[in-house]
């Protein structure tokens, strides 16, 4: 049996044991909630060493620097900037269907007062005076910079030096892919822990917006394919946005079945290769880049869910607040590609970045594949995306005249 069908079975036994105890919360309390804090404290052992790890192995991964400064930069900014946008969607869509509004579980006063700094302070917090001190308080933003500065300083080094060190956290982050995929295999024990004292406290109510959540994904998904990456092509490689889609929808329908990018990563090659005429050489590197650090689609479901978790525990973001969303789920998706229960790590690590109640990210852990296989497939589709703009900015595409935009 599958985990995410795991997980979907602790999610269902939790709201059904939660059900059976709402005349008796205090037992869900007392018995059941300690195997959810449990969970939830495993998770945020995890969150810094896998940040810090996954993020310099992303930034090394680009490779020389001259290589970064073209092509590269091209592909990351071009990926930066996408997934901001689908953050901001999200958001957007968030507010609109409001999935957790008119619930209101209570929080802790303290985790209520909390206040996040103005935009000014928190584009300036980005950078860490003392990183230590950052990784030692789990600042997620500085964390995330600092990362990165060491993984794109690694690789100007001579090989001698900075691939012992580059080494060192690649080991690092698979010793930790490996802790994550054990804390994932608890998930549905921690769902089930994490669920049924919400339900049984609250009432079974509670699960009814996660429909909501669902539809405001797959309406992200759909709308960012629709104005960003049709714009896109169409602008940039003068392409027909209805060819393109029709030209990947190989990797596309790979990307939602099997809900795994890197698995996906052949079929997207093929593709954009066969079908869009990209060089070997733009492909090779965006593709491959892409399945490691852009997340069009998670991106957008941190959005989505934040605000679903906010509004459901009763708590106002306001705009410096959903700013640090946007820039803590567009920076930290260079990190999470490949890891195991990639979308429930960093709504955990987004969450935590504004201070909102992690046993939140438990109510939408049982409909994770559901949103999983959308938010993949638009991630593929980000990355073939790309690959089809950096080859025709490199005149390096070469599509079917049948095809192009007169």
């Amino acid at each position: 049996m599958k985990l995410t069908t795991k997980i979907f079975i602790g999610l269902i036994g939790g709201v059904i044991v939660g059900f059976l105890l709402t005349s008796s919360p205090e037992i869900a309390t007392t018995y059941i909630k300690p195997f959810g804090d449990l969970f939830l404290r495993l998770i945020k052992m995890i969150i810094v060493p896998l940040v810090l790890s996954s993020l310099i192995v992303g930034a090394a991964s680009v490779g020389d620097v001259k290589k970064l400064s073209r092509i590269g930069g091209k592909t990351i900014g071009y990926y930066l900037c996408t997934t901001a946008v689908a953050v901001l969607i999200g958001l957007i869509l968030g507010n609109l269907f409001n999935p957790g509004a008119g619930l209101n579980i209570p929080v802790d006063a303290e985790v209520a007062a909390a206040e996040a700094p103005s935009i000014v302070d928190t584009l300036l917090n980005i950078v860490p005076t003392n990183p230590l001190n950052g990784l030692v308080q789990g600042n997620m933003l500085q964390i995330i910079a600092f990362a990165l500065f060491l993984g794109i300083a690694a690789t100007t080094l001579p090989e001698n030096k900075g691939k012992p060190f580059i080494n060192f956290f690649e080991s690092l982050a698979e010793v930790m892919y490996k802790i994550t995929g054990f804390i994932m295999s608890l998930a549905p024990y921690g769902v089930f822990g994490l669920i049924t004292p919400v339900v049984a406290m609250n009432g079974p109510k509670v699960l009814l917006p996660l429909i909501k959540v669902i539809l405001a994904v797959y309406l992200g998904c759909l709308l960012h394919a629709a104005l960003v990456y049709s714009t896109a092509v169409k602008t940039i490689a003068k392409i027909s946005p209805l060819y393109f889609f029709k030209a990947i929808s190989p990797a596309a329908i790979t990307a939602f079945s099997t809900s795994s990018s890197s698995g996906t990563l052949p079929v997207s090659i093929r593709s954009v290769k066969e079908n869009l005429g990209v060089s070997d050489g733009v492909a090779s590197f965006v593709l491959p880049l892409g399945a490691t650090i852009n997340m069009d689609g998670t991106a957008l479901y941190q959005g989505v869910c934040a605000l679903f978790v906010a509004q459901l525990y009763g708590l106002d973001l306001n705009f410096a607040q959903q700013a640090t969303i946007v820039l803590t789920a567009t920076l930290g998706s260079i990190g999470t590609a490949g890891i195991p229960g990639a979308g429930f790590i960093m709504l955990t690590m987004v969450l935590q970045s504004v201070g909102l109640p992690l046993e939140g990210a438990a109510l939408v852990g049982g409909i994770d594949r559901i949103l999983d296989m959308a938010r993949t497939c638009i991630n593929v589709v980000g990355d073939t995306s790309a690959a089809t703009i950096i080859a025709a900015t490199e005149g390096e595409l070469n599509v079917p005249n049948k095809v192009l935009e007169m």
